[in-house]
């Protein structure tokens, strides 16, 4: 009997980390529906780029707003209720955009509505939740959750193409709609409530808001991360996620060809998330993380190119695949560890505000460039430079903790 209560304790956290995979998969597959659908809605509802990449970033905004009260909360309550409200919202959301039939309902279904739940089905929440839980292996249990966001895009994305092509983009939308709502019950039933607690067992009870805002605000490595990971969103939610397949659609792709591109860049993003998650447990995080963004800023060097041949989306998506989301453990690892546990949540939620505001930054200024120029060159040699400074900003931390540029001499 003791034996499959400790066989029960040591398997519960993995579950979470598999719900958690799950949850992450429908939320981010129904945020890259946008990009699939941008080009049908030109051409049917006659909708130009840059509104619907408006209201893109308008769901990125949303999510920003919420993504620190969403933190907030875990700090409090844990993961299973806001994790359940967020899979119905975006459930919810979805078949708002299935059955809109104007730009105002798009923008309250997708941007507000689901907007919504994606702030609370997010990586920030899934990263919190499961380094509470480890102690060992935190790094790989926090790669292989977060990868939900990545991996669920591998086969979902490919099928919301079949659908676009073969049947209609209302149904695309509806499918997602159903997905959530199937998997409700999991998170409901796996997930536990209640004040979170360290991987030790011990009920952690947070600071007042103020203090913990306060230390947060105060501190260099948290505006280190912030501004690195605003960047991050800029780069891979701003202009890969919204505008990678409208570029292959500009460059004359079938959507079906350029829909498995994207699935292939969700493949190695998946394999690069876990592999992130492993190497954090094992090397100098600074480093990794920065390598990781400058290797990122030089893979755009290739979409430069694409327009000639198809072939090269695919190397594209090898490439930028591998650094991707792969950006999220290490990050999730040097907050725990270099602002505390404590404040994760809400100290993720704001790094991850930043995020979204960089993505939809990233989102819009796509759309507008591509509208002024019909071109995305400059939104490329942008994010180039922006990816290469997040990654000398990472440089400045240091593995123990602190600044490089604070450090007392040995």
């Amino acid at each position: 009997m003791q034996n499959n209560k400790s066989a029960s304790a040591r398997l519960a956290p993995w579950l979470l980390v598999a719900v958690a995979f799950l949850a992450l998969a429908l939320a981010f597959s129904a945020r890259s529906a946008l990009g699939l659908a941008m080009p049908v809605w030109e051409r049917e509802l006659g909708w130009p780029r840059s509104f619907v990449s408006f209201g893109g970033a308008l769901a990125l905004v949303v999510m920003a707003l919420v993504a620190p009260v969403a933190g907030n909360l875990v700090d409090r309550y844990g993961p299973r209720l806001l994790l359940a409200v967020g899979t119905a919202v975006v459930g919810l959301g979805m078949a708002l955009v299935a059955g809109m039939e104007g730009r105002w309902l798009f923008l309250v279904g997708f941007s507000g509505v689901a907007g919504l739940g994606f702030g609370m089905v997010a990586t920030h929440v899934v990263a919190t939740a499961v380094a509470r839980l480890f102690e060992r292996h935190r790094g790989l249990a926090i790669g292989i959750a977060t990868s939900g966001a990545t991996a669920g895009q591998l086969a979902v994305v490919p099928l919301l193409a079949l659908l676009l092509q073969w049947a209609h983009w209302r149904w695309s939308f509806l499918a997602l709609a159903v997905g959530c709502l199937a998997l409700l019950p999991c998170v409901l039933l796996v997930l536990r409530s209640g004040r979170p607690t360290t991987a030790a067992g011990r009920d952690e009870a947070p600071e007042p808001l103020r203090q913990r805002l306060a230390f947060l605000l105060r501190s260099p490595v948290f505006h280190v991360l912030f501004w690195s990971f605003a960047i991050c969103g800029f780069t891979t939610t701003g202009v890969i996620e919204t505008h990678l397949l409208p570029y292959a659609a500009a460059c004359g792709f079938p959507p079906l060809p350029s829909a498995t591109a994207y699935g292939v860049l969700s493949a190695v993003n998946l394999a690069g998330m876990v592999a992130a998650g492993w190497l954090t447990d094992r090397v100098n995080r600074p480093l990794l993380l920065a390598a990781i963004y400058i290797a990122r800023g030089l893979s755009f060097i290739v979409l430069l190119y694409v327009a000639s041949d198809i072939r090269l989306l695919f190397v594209f998506a090898v490439i930028f695949g591998i650094f991707d989301y792969s950006t999220v453990p290490p990050t999730a690892s040097l907050v725990a560890s270099h602002l505390g546990l404590r404040v994760m949540g809400l100290a993720m939620g704001l790094i991850s505000a930043g995020h979204s505001l960089g993505g939809a930054v990233g989102a819009f200024l796509g759309g507008w460039l591509f509208d002024l120029f019909a071109r995305y060159d400059w939104v490329w040699l942008l994010s180039i430079v922006l990816a290469l400074l997040a990654g000398l900003l990472v440089l400045l931390l240091r593995e123990a903790g602190g600044l490089r540029v604070l450090a007392r001499p040995a």
